[in-house]
């Protein structure tokens, strides 16, 4: 079992910069691929970016891509999004999620653990 808790989300305008924080506890940090979702009102769940469990190879969303940064500090058991460049259309809760899994995935079925979620609201 993990547990994830977001934080960090809040009300920003356009053009600005934000990091969530998702901490994990339970079983090993490092042994779990780390995914970030978003979901906008009225629609699905979507995948942001994801993280690899050592190496830290990373996987983004074309919309978010050279925009949104993920990261991890294994010592910390926290995965970070680091969001430049804000723009209305980025205003949604954002999750965490884990992945046991070997390779990095972006549907939202291949994570087991989901965090409660973040507001991230972006005014224009």
């Amino acid at each position: 079992q993990v547990q994830l808790v977001e934080s960090g989300g809040g009300l920003v305008q356009a053009g600005v910069s934000l990091r969530l924080s998702c901490a994990a506890s339970g079983r090993t940090f490092s042994r779990f691929i780390m995914g970030w979702f978003r979901q906008a009102p009225g629609k699905e769940r979507e995948f942001v970016a994801a993280i690899g469990r050592l190496r830290g190879s990373t996987v983004y969303a074309d919309s978010v891509k050279g925009r949104f940064t993920v990261s991890r500090d294994n010592a910390k058991n926290t995965v970070y999004l680091q969001m430049t460049s804000l723009k209305s259309e980025d205003t949604a809760v954002y999750y965490c999620a884990a992945d046991s899994g070997a390779i990095i995935r972006d549907g939202r079925t291949a994570y087991e653990y989901w965090g409660q979620g973040t507001q991230v609201t972006v005014s224009s």
